[in-house]
């Protein structure tokens, strides 16, 4: 019965409510921090159960009005508002007593590279990432180009980002996979559709407790920076390449003048991808959680197709499909597709899809 789910969390948040009014956790700064930061987490599902419980409660008492003959009809009038207010506070709390995914809350890494399709990709790379950047002016969220490598004709190789907000995650974690776009490229002389595909990665941000590496485990190399940047760039040998050694992975960061600085990113950036990897390797262990995720997050996987003549937007891991691509991607009004993916996600996590 959801009510026995629901009460120990109300008393756990009772529980801490008076040990933040103890004097001895006052002074603990840390302590303090976890139990504000655990009453805050819960605080909303909290809330939802006691109007829960209080509509079953009132659910109860307007049943013994039934057999009074003067308040029967209202109470029949009242027993149909309270009904449809318990199914609805069911489904809420459904949702909020899912797990959290522990990353949810992290700034996140965006990476964004041109596949196949030659100058058509790299500017479809330009294009996305303006879009993701209008998305994140509307949620108030801070983007950051840690490394960029253009190419010949004003679009991207490579673009990796980091964006700071709450929440960025959550919404854009379903992100990840092949972005295939269909249109008429600009350098395309004799008007005729041209496919390309770019891949999209997302990683949490990740500090140093959450991924240790042990120095010895690093080969650091660096090297003078090519592209663009000026004399500067070009003549000094500021870019920074980290391989991993056990895992093979490598970050190459040449953005900065500072060698320093661009060791500082690339191994953020290194310590994410590990992260991730990780991550990987425990979901690959349990075929079910996999599954029960909306698509694998792999970048072979083609997730999405970006259709310009038909103005249509089509995510192919839940048959989405919008004929308002043009404005989706001008205005960055990207939820028309992330919420549908999310409430997705949450159907596969209750057994209800």
């Amino acid at each position: 019965m959801l009510v026995k789910k629901l009460l120990p969390i109300i008393k756990r948040y009772d529980e801490i409510s008076a040990l933040l009014a103890d004097s001895q956790i006052i002074s603990d700064i840390k302590q303090l921090t976890n139990l504000s930061k655990e009453q805050s987490e819960i605080q909303e599902i909290v809330h939802q159960a006691k109007e829960y419980i209080a509509t079953l409660d009132s659910i109860q008492e307007n049943k013994l009005l039934l057999e009074d003959k003067e308040l029967c009809d209202l109470a029949k009038e009242e027993l149909k508002l309270l009904e449809e207010k318990k199914i609805s506070l069911e489904e809420q709390i459904k949702v909020l007593l899912i797990p959290k995914d522990p990353n949810d809350n992290k700034n996140i890494y965006l990476e964004l590279r041109a596949g196949t399709g030659g100058d058509e990709a790299g500017i479809f790379v330009g294009d996305l990432f303006k879009a993701y950047c209008r998305y994140a002016d509307l949620q108030k969220w801070k983007v950051e180009i840690i490394s960029s490598s253009e190419n010949n004709v004003g679009g991207y190789k490579e673009i990796i980002a980091l964006i700071k907000g709450q929440g960025a995650y959550s919404k854009l974690k379903f992100e990840g996979g092949t972005h295939r776009v269909q249109r008429v490229p600009e350098t395309e002389s004799q008007g005729r559709i041209h496919t390309s595909a770019i891949t999209v990665a997302l990683m949490p941000e990740v500090d140093e407790v959450e991924v240790i590496i042990n120095p010895s485990d690093l080969r650091i190399e660096v090297f003078r920076a090519g592209g663009h940047g000026g004399q500067c760039v070009n003549t000094t040998d500021s870019a920074v390449r980290i391989t991993h050694i056990p895992t093979g992975i490598s970050v190459s960061i040449q953005d900065e003048k500072s060698q320093h600085k661009n060791k500082d990113k690339a191994m953020k950036i290194l310590r994410s991808r590990i992260y991730e990897a990780q991550l990987e390797a425990q979901q690959s262990q349990n075929a079910q959680a996999r599954k029960d995720q909306v698509g694998s997050g792999d970048r072979s996987e083609r997730i999405r197709t970006y259709n310009y003549p038909q103005n249509r937007l089509t995510d192919h891991r839940i048959g989405l499909t919008l004929y308002s691509l043009e404005e989706i991607m001008l205005a960055g009004n990207l939820d028309a597709i992330i919420n549908p993916l999310i409430a997705n996600a949450q159907s596969q996590a209750m057994g209800t899809e």
